[in-house]
């Protein structure tokens, strides 16, 4: 399969206290630092970005400087983050039969583990990366405080990006969304409500989406980290 890689860096970053996407981590703008991973990924065929309207000049430079290789499309982002892909299934182009769909604000992806989750794409079978629950998980009652019941951690996964699937089972199952006015948080609750089966990847290091600034501030350690490992090399 020929895949094309939908990045979404769209969003006002309320809880960051600012939009994100273009923040410097470690000497980037944040979202560079997956545009660049997926930029040296040759089974990739384009590069798609949902971002707000002001920021598509910028993206459009960024996706030029760090993946040079894939043509490139960025559109406007909606007013949810799957209105924005939904925006970006629309433009992706014919030769691309698979898609994977990523968090612009989780810069610390690795090319091993989006080829793991690539590898596990068919027809109705889908996959997205993750990793095991290490907390005891509470579900807790309409006052916000009382404990109703513990669930078994031995089950849960928390779900990251990029999350994949063949370009017609992912389409499909944005189509099915719409047409029932159904709103997920993610495109895996999106395909499993389709009739898809979705695996999870085991995530192989740190995936994590950037929200607070403390966030960002972990990851610009590991990124410089990482960098100076590989110049050692």
């Amino acid at each position: 399969m020929t895949f094309a890689a939908i990045v979404v860096a769209a969003g006002t970053g309320q809880r960051f206290g600012r939009p994100k996407q273009l923040v410097e981590v470690a000497g980037k703008p944040l979202v560079s630092w997956s545009l660049a991973t997926f930029g040296q990924m040759s089974e990739l065929g384009a590069l798609v970005i949902a971002t707000e309207s002001e920021h598509i000049p910028a993206m459009q430079s960024l996706a030029a400087t760090y993946a040079p290789r894939l043509p490139a499309f960025v559109v406007r982002g909606g007013g949810t983050r799957q209105e924005s892909v939904h925006n970006a299934l629309a433009v992706v182009p014919p030769e691309c039969d698979a898609v994977f769909v990523h968090d612009g604000a989780r810069p610390l992806v690795q090319a091993a583990d989006v080829r793991a989750g690539m590898s596990a794409v068919g027809a109705q079978r889908a996959s997205l990366l993750a990793a095991p629950v290490v907390d005891t998980i509470k579900v807790v009652g309409d006052d916000g405080r009382t404990v109703r019941r513990t669930l078994n951690r031995a089950e849960l996964w928390a779900a990251q990006t990029p999350q994949f699937a063949t370009l017609l089972d992912l389409r499909r199952a944005h189509e099915v969304a719409r047409s029932e006015n159904f709103e997920a948080t993610d495109d895996a609750m999106l395909l499993e409500r389709s009739g898809c089966e979705v695996v999870v990847i085991p995530a192989s290091g740190e995936n994590f989406k950037v929200t607070l600034w403390g966030d960002r501030d972990l990851a610009e350690a590991i990124l410089r980290e990482r960098t100076a490992h590989a110049a050692r090399r």
